[in-house]
């Protein structure tokens, strides 16, 4: 079994429940309410400038040239899409930038940048990696779940193409070759750690959609 294998039927469980998320299921047939989406897209602004210092970390520490090239390609990508699509969507929602950046960072948007950067800190590569791929993989999966069928809204329909599209898919791809080149290299108690950040990280992905479904706020 691949060692992306492996990891997916730990994760397999989550995905699910991210899958039947109402945040999930109103984009997909047009009745989420756009003040969520609108929550969503600040939030995602916020947790994208913390996801790209995780992957400029996991390019420091990459095994070789080419992975260190494709992860920091990846990383001022995360910024590259903060500032365009994010923008667009925002913009479409009466959201100005400078509004956008006002809103507080909400607590699972914390708790989920916190946690990458503390596992590629402070763990090995391959832990950094495992904790990286939800993002990248959950994102895909749904994107192309959700792509046949499309959104009747136009602006979740533009997001929904945007991660079911070929273009990301090949993103993916790239770093799960990656993690199939490592995953025979590591002895078994690093595998099990990396298995460990990878669900840990699948549910934060649940977590955060369902924050912005709730529009979650500090509560004190």
């Amino acid at each position: 079994m691949a060692f992306s294998d492996e990891l997916w039927n730990a994760g397999a469980g989550v995905y699910a429940e991210v899958r039947a998320h109402p945040f999930l299921t109103g984009l997909a047939d047009g009745t989420l309410p756009h003040a969520a989406f609108g929550h969503f897209i600040v939030q995602d602004a916020h947790y994208l400038r913390g996801y790209a210092r995780a992957l400029a970390l996991l390019a420091a520490r990459a095994p070789s040239a080419d992975d260190t090239v494709m992860f920091s390609a990846h990383a001022a990508g995360a910024i590259a899409a903060e500032q365009e699509m994010h923008a667009e969507l925002a913009g479409a929602l009466g959201l100005t930038a400078d509004q956008a950046a006002a809103e507080p960072v909400a607590p699972t948007t914390t708790a989920y940048t916190s946690y990458l950067l503390a596992t590629c800190h402070g763990g090995s590569f391959a832990e950094g990696l495992g904790a990286v791929l939800p993002c990248y993989w959950v994102y895909a999966k749904v994107g192309e779940a959700l792509l046949g069928a499309g959104s009747p809204d136009p602006l979740y329909a533009r997001w929904i193409a945007m991660y079911g599209g070929e273009e990301f898919q090949a993103v993916v791809d790239a770093v799960l070759a990656l993690t199939d080149r490592i995953g025979p290299t590591l002895a078994d108690t690093e595998r099990v750690r990396v298995r460990e950040h990878f669900v840990t990280t699948c549910r934060y992905e649940w977590m955060f959609w369902d924050a912005a479904w709730r529009q979650e706020t500090w509560p004190v």
